[in-house]
Formats: C-alpha cells, structure tokens, sequence
C-alpha cells in the first residue's frame, strides 16, 4: 500500500491511501464499517500489526465502491510529508556509497578508506518538509548549499540489539528523502548543523509498506536540478544494507515505530563536481527511488 498524509481545502493533514488515484482517508473509511481507525500516519504505524492487514481486507472486499465522501482524486489534495513531524530526530547514514566515498574524500577532506562501521549523525524533525515546499536558501548561513538524494526506511516495530538476520522484521515501509547539507557549516566533525537546518530534510510523496518492494536493495535512485541528471545509482551499491543499519544503530539506541532512516547517497553530490556546484534560488529539485516515489522542491532566498 501506499499511505499519505494530506490537506483538502484548509483542512488539517489526515491520513490516506493511494488507490487507482484516489486518496481514500482511511479514518472515514472505517468510520464507514463502525470501526475506530486513526487519522493519522503515526498512530497507524503504531498499530500497524493488526491495522495493515485490516485496512487491505477492507479495500478488497470494498471491490472499487467506496462510501461518499472517503475517497478524493490524489490531484485535489496536498500532500504533506508523510510523517509530517517526526517523534526523534531521522537517523542520517554518511558515506554508505563507495563511490560517494571516493568523492567525498576528493572535496570534502573525509577518509578515502571505505567506513568500517555506519556512520550516523541526525537531522531534527523540523527539517523536514514535504512534497512541493521550497527548501530555504540563507545566503548569511551558506554558499555550499548541496543535494543528496536518498532511500528512507520507516521503522514498524520496535528494535532493541536487534541482529541482523530479524532486522527487515523492523521494517514498516520506505519513501524517498532529500539530505540537503550546508557544506560550509561543517563544525569540527560534526554534521548535525550542516545537515539539521529548518527545510533539509525534503520528505516523501507516500510510504510504501515493505511489502510492496520486494527488494529494497534493487531499487534505482536519482536526482536532477533544474532537469539535469545529477545522480543517478542503485541502492545495491550500499556499504551498509539495511539489516546492517538497524542492528547497527539499535545495539545502542532503540528505533522505535515511526522512526526514520535514511540510507545514504550514492556519488553525484555538488561538492563532487568539478567545478563544484551548489543550489540556489531558482533551482529546482528533483528526486526519486524507482517503485516508491518521486518528490520535487524549488530553492528560494530567505
């Protein structure tokens, strides 16, 4: 399935399913049949168990007849991100590329050796926005602004020392996510800023539940500004899979439902190009993981 937080007119964001392209609000739908069910990403996730296999009876059984008034044509409405405000900050992987490796340590003064354990920093959920909005560009704050295009992964369980042969166990679902970076804000080391500013976290059109993806690590990925190929890859060339992350990062810190990952960029980024290219306003960007989705954000001056 393909779930979405949305808008409809100046009503708050809710939360929908993606069918034959109509986004049917899953919290009127159960209305519909007397049943309680959430209106919002978070609390399904939450209860996703018994929820997931619930809400797909009740859409096949529906056999294309919806009730009135629980089902919108997805070009009516506004997506938001799909997570719209996350609990804890996303979980960011560095240097999960090889070839990203190699032209991080070209241009950013990174390790050229291929990292021998994830190397993870966080983004706070007020970076994220969601489909269409602008990403901010504070000509006081940066001149490096930068791209990264990446697979986010939604955790469904929780995950506490979790070994890596349970870990896709963990997994409710993916979308797709935008790191942006402020190259030159860079602290000692420390990414958290350069990576954590208000709008740098560009998030999703949807979530895909996991099981519509039968190989998440077969999945092409890409990104262009301004309609120009910047980077284009494929998550099989992760250092890192994603049962490795999730044991990894829950040997010491639990993941809880709702919590996000993402997975890291392939090479591409403007810090690589020679010359070095950076975003600014009046550029757009574009990003997509085939199989989950495609987001898009024009840069504006703040």
């Amino acid at each position: 399935m393909r779930l979405v937080t949305y808008t409809l007119g100046s009503s708050g964001a809710r939360l929908g399913v993606v069918v034959n392209g109509l986004v049917v609000d899953v919290e009127r739908l159960g209305a519909s049949r007397g049943i309680a069910w959430p209106g919002d990403m978070l609390s399904f996730i939450d209860n996703a168990v018994t929820l997931l296999p619930a809400l797909r009876q009740c859409l096949d059984s529906a056999n294309g007849s919806l009730p009135a008034g629980a089902a919108v044509p997805i070009e009516d409405v506004k997506l938001q991100a799909p997570i719209p405000r996350p609990r804890k900050n996303i979980f960011g992987i560095g240097l999960n590329y090889r070839a990203h490796v190699a032209e991080s340590a070209k241009s950013l003064d990174t390790d050229k050796d291929l990292p021998k354990q994830p190397v993870v920093f966080s983004k706070p959920p007020t970076a994220v926005i969601g489909p269409g909005a602008a990403i901010q560009h504070n000509a006081g704050m940066t001149q490096q602004l930068d791209w990264e295009v990446e697979l986010a992964v939604i955790i469904g369980k929780t995950a506490s020392r979790i070994p890596v042969a349970k870990a896709m166990d963990h997994v409710f679902g993916y979308s797709v996510m935008i790191d942006i970076s402020a190259r030159d804000n860079r602290r000692a080391g420390q990414w958290i800023f350069s990576k954590g500013m208000d709008t740098y976290a560009p998030f999703g059109p949807c979530i895909v539940t996991a099981d519509e993806i039968p190989d998440p690590h077969d999945l092409r990925l890409w990104l262009t500004k301004n309609g120009v190929m910047k980077q284009d890859s494929n998550t099989k060339y992760m250092i890192f899979d994603i049962p490795a992350l999730i044991a990894d990062i829950s040997s010491g810190m639990t993941l809880e439902p709702g919590d996000i990952i993402a997975t890291g960029t392939p090479e591409g980024v403007g810090a690589g190009m020679s010359p070095q290219e950076w975003l600014w306003p009046g550029d757009v960007v574009e990003a997509g993981v085939d199989g989950v989705g495609v987001i898009r954000h024009p840069v504006v001056a703040i």
